[in-house]
């Protein structure tokens, strides 16, 4: 004889997931068509098709066209859909980890490459939107002052690994990193200057190390 409560936990774990596989999909879907014809050009309806749902599905499970933005730019930013923020993942425990301060930096700006890489042409979007779009000003605001808290916390790591400059208190810092390492700096030098994006890493490794370490 089966176990109702089991029977129900699996039930409910095989709904979960199905709900998960539906919102990424639509996420997918969703970037595809930002990137392709726009924020403003891009209706749910067209996400809908596009993801194989229908358009009540998008609205259940974002309730408007900024909030799939905003999903957009969480997966990418980390990577994934698991609940997990950024500040909590291992390289960013490596990071604090790392007793030196050059290297600790590094990391950082290694795994930045990465993220700016996923996450940059989908800000652009964000960014060309939001002069029109309260919802995308908005959406770049939050982006804006969630970098400022990586970064911050970045510049608390390097102090407590004595590796600032002395002349350099966190807050400076802080606002140092958060301006060079910014989407608006990397789609410059790889979007209109043509470099790679490991060029940007060596650059701002080296100016960001010439410039806040000791």
């Amino acid at each position: 004889m089966s176990d109702p409560v089991k029977s129900a936990t699996g039930q409910g774990s095989r709904r979960a997931a199905q709900a998960r596989a539906t919102r990424r999909r639509i996420i997918d879907a969703a970037r595809e068509l930002f990137l392709r014809q726009g924020y403003a050009s891009t209706t749910l309806d067209q996400i809908a098709a596009a993801a194989g749902v229908a358009v009540q599905t998008v609205y259940f499970h974002f309730g408007n066209k900024a909030t799939v933005v905003k999903e957009i730019v969480d997966v990418l930013a980390v990577g994934d859909d698991e609940p997990i923020p950024m500040l909590d993942r291992p390289w960013v425990e490596q990071v604090r980890d790392e007793p030196d301060g050059r290297r600790a930096l590094a990391i950082w700006l290694a795994n930045s490459r990465v993220i700016f890489g996923r996450v940059a042409p989908i800000m652009k979007i964000v960014r060309d939107a939001a002069g029109a779009d309260a919802e995308m000003a908005a959406q770049w605001e939050t982006n804006q002052n969630q970098r400022f808290l990586a970064h911050d916390t970045l510049a608390r790591h390097l102090a407590d690994k004595q590796a600032l400059r002395p002349d350099l208190s966190i807050d400076e810092a802080a606002d140092v990193i958060f301006t060079l390492v910014s989407v608006e700096v990397y789609l410059l030098l790889t979007g209109v200057r043509g470099w790679t994006p490991e060029e940007w890493e060596r650059w701002i490794n080296k100016i960001l190390s010439a410039t806040i370490l000791r």
